[in-house]
Formats: structure tokens, C-alpha cells, sequence
């Protein structure tokens, strides 16, 4: 879900101008999946740009506080959303935990980083959501812990329909800054992509698993 259209396209706007995301239909790029793709995004780069990550941060505080109001705690994702968690969760004066993608093989085998009392009300935030299973195993995590998750806020979505899906089975809110359609709409705007480029990007996003196979 994309709360706000100007702050959606804002979003996007710097993503594209910090090459954080890139499109590049002409020559894809490979992903781990093994999939195809006319668009390649890394959020980590905004950690670079001062003014990129405070607006970041300012936004997302916002949407916490209006979709949830203010949590007990903030979680982030390993690693991509641990450094967005910490900024937001300074922003709110909040504690902030992170979820590893698995428990720690070692010492005191944690899947959680830091202080998480059960019944505590969290936040989490995300990066990037793709099929968001890795987003829903933090979830689990947490709601194995004893926490009350709220919901997620994330930076960005590819806006697959397996993802809404697997959210939805979860029973778990998902609301995002921006999103592939806004992203293409600010490209289109901004003459990053032409209009033959984009019905290659819109066609990517109908069956990207099997595009330009």
C-alpha cells in the first residue's frame, strides 16, 4: 500500500537519481534468483546521501506513527534494513532490534539482536520487498518472541503479486514509500526510460520468472 502519491514519486525520484535503483531494459541484469530483470535496486546506497536517508527516515517515522502510532520498538531486517531501522527508530525515540534471516550458529544462537520483551508492540522495517518471504520470516521471528507485530513499512516494492499474497496470508500490513508503478511513472516523467522502454518494464512486471528467457 503507497499512502502518498507525491511521496511515492519524491521516493523514486532519489532512488533513481542516486542510482540506487537502476532500469536497464536494453541489457538486464542477473539476479541470485536466477531470474532476468530490467531493473536492479540496492538501498544501501542511500546510506551514502545524507539528504536521501533524512528524508527516508522522516517519511517512514511518519507512516509508523500514522498507521500505528508510536511502537514500543522498531525492528529492523539483516542487513539491508538495519541501518533505515536505527535512523527511524532514533527518529522516534524508540529501542530498535534486528531479525538475521536464521538463528546464529553460535554463543547464545540468537535470531533476534537486542532487548525484546513479549508483548512488546513492533514496527518493522524493510528495504525491499520482492516476494517478501524473507520481510515474513522476521515476522515470524518476532511473533515467536513473544512481540505484537503491527505491521512493516519498507522503502520499496516490485509490487508482485506473489508478495501481496504471501502478506496477505500472513495477515500482515504492508505499507511502502514507493513502488515499481510509481517508479516507472517518475522515469517516464523525468525521460529516464522512453515509452518503448517502458512496455518493456511493464511486460517484465506481468511474468518476471520467465521474461527474456
Amino acid at each position: 500500500m503507497i499512502l502518498n502519491k507525491d511521496t511515492a514519486k519524491k521516493t523514486a525520484e532519489l532512488l533513481l537519481q542516486i542510482k540506487a535503483i537502476k532500469l536497464n531494459p536494453n541489457n538486464p541484469f542477473n539476479w541470485a534468483s536466477g531470474w532476468k530483470s530490467p531493473i536492479y535496486c540496492d538501498n544501501r546506497i542511500t546510506l551514502s546521501f545524507p539528504p536521501v536517508r533524512f528524508f527516508l527516515k522522516e517519511e517512514i517515522a511518519k507512516i509508523v506513527e500514522l498507521q500505528y502510532g508510536k511502537p514500543d520498538v522498531i525492528a529492523g531486517v539483516a542487513t539491508g534494513a538495519i541501518a533505515i531501522g536505527i535512523l527511524v527508530a532514533q527518529e522516534l525515540g524508540v529501542p530498535f532490534v534486528y531479525v538475521r534471516p536464521e538463528p546464529k550458529k553460535h554463543g547464545r544462537k540468537n535470531q533476534i539482536e537486542g532487548y525484546l520483551e513479549g508483548g512488546q508492540n513492533v514496527v518493522v522495517i524493510e528495504d525491499l520487498i520482492s516476494t517478501g518471504n524473507s520481510s515474513l520470516n522476521a515476522v515470524e521471528a518476532l511473533k515467536e518472541a513473544g512481540a505484537v507485530v503491527k505491521g512493516m513499512v519498507a522503502i520499496f516494492s516490485y509490487g508482485f503479486e506473489i508478495a501481496t499474497e504471501n502478506f496477505k496470508k500472513k495477515n500482515v500490513s504492508l505499507t511502502t514509500l514507493s513502488n515499481y508503478e510509481n517508479l516507472l511513472d517518475q522515469a517516464l516523467d523525468s525521460s529516464y526510460i522512453d515509452e518503448k522502454e517502458l512496455i518493456t518494464l511493464n511486460e517484465w512486471r506481468v511474468n518476471p520468472s520467465e521474461w527474456n528467457q
